[in-house]
């Protein structure tokens, strides 16, 4: 996959602008706050149809505008797609490949994978498991569509029963058919999400490990643990056995919406036994995993985002990251720095074509 070029209408800080990029490596510089991670939310969005720095679309238009719009031309094996993400004030938000409008977001996902390494990731480390859910979600629905229905299936599933819990403690009744019929959604699609996450980390996990010793050159022992109430007994049983918990909570307090990755080091939390160098080298690690389990199961290179990462590493972690970037041939590179001569020496270690943009 290839993104040819990209336009911004109103979107974020971008009135107004155009990029036409190259095959390979794409560099955004200039100072804070001129828009350069809004160029690769941007990109972002053509992958998945949201922001990574978990804004809402409608706080994306720009100040006294009414629309965004993000455009760019997609080329695949085959020809040249044109994607268009419109968002206007208030209405729903419209993807449209080629001038034909996605009736659902799963149809679209998968087409353009993409990664981002960011300084927001170290989130996923120092939060809660909320933000390991999602990352575990975005990495799976990107190559599986079933996972992505099922998955939106659940969470619908799920608003409707809390939303029936608050409703008979409100009423002061109770009515437990009308409670089976969620909990029988929550089940189906929760037991499908469960199977193909303990699946996808079984094969992951190795391959973070494979990363984390390529650029750190260390003998810790990484592993990713998957965390789930479902492991231990089978969703129906799970939820008849906190039927009186949530009923008094009003809302679901078990299921695979409490999920949670645990990254250990040494069989230790790596929040508390890593340093800020390992945790730092793991993440990336984390994030190379991600790209070459999406190449494996889709046979697609995804575009590699990097957002101001040179600033939070050393000189070795940066070498170590672009010799593996260059060596595992990953896709289209979109780089965003505050240095335009450290982007160019890091550019001509990759050794490839190359645009350097100024912002």
């Amino acid at each position: 996959m290839l993104i040819k070029s990209l336009r911004l209408q109103y979107f974020k800080n971008h009135e107004s602008r155009n990029f036409e990029f190259s095959p390979q490596i794409n560099c955004f510089v200039g100072n804070n706050g001129v828009g350069k991670t809004n160029v690769l939310d941007a990109l972002h969005y053509l992958s998945v149809g949201k922001s990574f720095l978990g804004n809402t679309d409608q706080n994306n238009i720009q100040q006294n505008q009414d629309y965004f719009l993000i455009e760019a031309v997609v080329a695949d094996e085959e020809k040249d797609n044109i994607l268009k993400i419109q968002q206007q004030t208030n209405t729903k938000k419209i993807i449209r490949k080629n001038d034909k409008a996605y009736s659902r977001m799963a149809d679209h996902v998968g087409f353009l994978p993409s990664v981002i390494i960011s300084p927001y990731d170290q989130n996923l480390i120092s939060d809660s498991g909320e933000a390991r859910r999602r990352f575990l979600d975005g990495m799976i629905s990107q190559t599986d569509s079933e996972y992505l229905y099922h998955l939106i299936q659940y969470q619908k599933a799920l608003q409707q029963r809390n939303a029936l819990l608050k409703s008979f403690q409100k009423n002061r009744f109770f009515d437990f058919d009308s409670l089976e019929i969620y909990n029988h959604l929550l089940i189906k699609s929760g037991s499908i999400i469960f199977e193909k996450r303990k699946v996808f980390n079984e094969k992951f996990s190795p391959i973070v490990q494979k990363f984390y010793q390529t650029i750190s050159e260390g003998k810790e022992e990484i592993t990713i643990q998957y965390q789930s109430d479902l492991l231990n007994t089978d969703f129906e049983r799970l939820l008849s056995s906190c039927l009186e918990k949530d009923r008094i909570l009003t809302y679901t307090s078990r299921g695979i919406h409490k999920d949670d990755l645990g990254f250990l080091m040494h069989q230790y939390s790596l929040k508390k036994a890593g340093s800020q160098g390992q945790q730092k080298t793991f993440l990336i690690s984390l994030k190379l995993a991600q790209m070459q389990m999406i190449q494996n199961i889709t046979g697609k290179a995804p575009i590699l985002l990097l957002d101001d990462i040179f600033d939070k590493l050393d000189d070795h972690r940066v070498s170590q990251l672009i010799s593996l970037v260059n060596h595992e041939k990953f896709g289209q590179i979109f780089i965003t720095d505050t240095h335009k001569g450290r982007t160019q020496s890091i550019v001509q270690q990759i050794n490839e074509e190359s645009k350097i943009f100024e912002l």
